[in-house]
């Protein structure tokens, strides 16, 4: 009896390694400095982008799934041979072109947050070009296994590190109750008073939705969902899984942004630089909550690395119908050029809350194309049969659709604004 609780603990873990795995890939750094910079800037009155980009994620996964439940077939795969070869090879450029900003732009918060946080130990801290190194060197050693379950085993571990900083974080630092309840009333903050930087609200309503609504997340899950061997038959799991990823999405995500309304908001200071939410938490919170602040950030910026780096390989794999072996040299090669880009920010000193933005950007934009191809795949008889979309399924996709558009033009605007200054 004591041999088999250890097998049934795996058994049980398994269930939720997919879930666990969107979750390290949905929740990075990109996000973390997104909801910091609402929270800090805007307090929780935005939080109802939030709880609505979850629900989307939470219908836009559970129809990708469904549609490889049902078919056996991964998105790229039915891109390919059921709209145009055009359609696939698209997304494989443009999940690249983003994914490379993101690579750049999360190591190089990363070490910036680490780079601060370091000076409170050694004098003058280490430099961040070192942190970078270290952190990209530590990526590559893991990926160098080779294996899906090895990186979500290591995402699990990662993940429990990052969401327990936040969580923990949040009860340290949390607004009041009020406040909270009030930033689930959909509202858009008073432009004229509070842009700051070239950032109004509608770019960092666009920045949450596109680092919550990622069009890679649902097209990797597709992928997932086939490796696992699922079917129709277990489509009661795949929905258990989705709802486990987005209710922690939207419950770290909260966790993040109230942290910051309860301190920088409170004090009016804002946040305009990823190192700012170490030195000035600090004074406000303590180094203890601080402290907890960076490890969550560290864990979260690692998590999201992963699945970062092997988004090309992965894609190719998936769009040529071939085994997915990462220990093949051509896959190494990729993967090890895309960590490289994880040096750019600190080595030429660029701005990585510039170009987390610009990716997340545009993320959205490419939205709209997400949504379009799963509700036409999915309302096609001779491909899901009696599991075609329903009413409810069709009219939510709609929504999300006109959703994706009106955040599409707020960030393809806000980010054109914002190059212009």
């Amino acid at each position: 009896m004591a041999s088999s609780n250890p097998v049934g603990l795996r058994a049980k873990l398994a269930l939720f390694l997919p879930g666990i795995f969107l979750l390290g890939f949905n929740i990075g750094t990109g996000s973390v400095t997104t909801m910091a910079k609402a929270g800090a800037t805007y307090g929780m009155s935005l939080l109802w982008t939030v709880l609505i980009s979850c629900v989307a994620t939470y219908v836009m996964i559970g129809a990708y799934g469904r549609y490889t439940l049902v078919t056996g077939e991964t998105a790229l795969q039915a891109f390919r041979k059921h709209i145009h070869p055009a359609v696939g090879l698209f997304f494989i450029v443009a999940l690249t072109v983003g994914v490379g900003g993101s690579v750049m732009g999360v190591m190089g918060i990363v070490a910036e947050i680490s780079f601060e946080w370091s000076k409170a130990y050694f004098v003058g801290g280490i430099a961040p070009i070192y942190w970078a190194a270290f952190f990209v060197s530590l990526v590559f050693f893991i990926f160098w296994n080779g294996r899906t379950q090895f990186f979500e085993r290591a995402l699990a571990v990662i993940v429990a590190i990052m969401a327990a900083s936040f969580v923990l974080n949040f009860f340290l630092l949390m607004p009041p109750p009020l406040d909270i309840a009030e930033g689930l009333i959909p509202s858009v903050p008073d432009v004229a008073e509070t842009e700051t930087m070239g950032q109004g609200p509608l770019l960092l309503i666009a920045s949450m939705v596109g680092t919550t609504l990622f069009s890679g997340l649902f097209i990797i899950r597709t992928t997932l969902v086939k490796e696992a061997g699922w079917t129709i038959k277990d489509d009661k799991q795949q929905r258990r899984d989705a709802l486990f990823a987005v209710v922690m999405m939207f419950v770290i995500s909260a966790a993040i942004m109230a942290a910051a309304a309860g301190t920088l908001f409170a004090e009016g200071i804002g946040l305009d630089a990823p190192a700012q939410m170490i030195t000035l938490l600090e004074p406000l919170a303590g180094p203890f909550a601080a402290s907890i602040f960076a490890v969550g950030i560290i864990a979260a910026g690692v998590s999201s690395q992963f699945p970062n780096v092997l988004m090309l390989p992965w894609l190719l794999c998936d769009y040529q119908n071939s085994e997915r072996d990462m220990t093949l040299p051509k896959y190494r090669m990729m993967v090890f050029f895309i960590s490289l880009l994880g040096l750019v920010v600190p080595l030429f000193e660029a701005r990585p809350l510039f170009i987390m933005i610009a990716s997340q950007a545009f993320n959205v934009v490419l939205l709209p194309a997400t949504v379009a191809c799963i509700f036409y795949l999915g309302n096609r008889k001779d491909l899901m049969g009696a599991h075609r979309h329903g009413l409810l399924t069709n009219a939510s996709l709609a929504a999300i659709f006109l959703f994706s558009l009106v955040t599409a033009y707020m960030g393809f605007g806000g980010l054109l604004e914002l190059l212009g200054r």
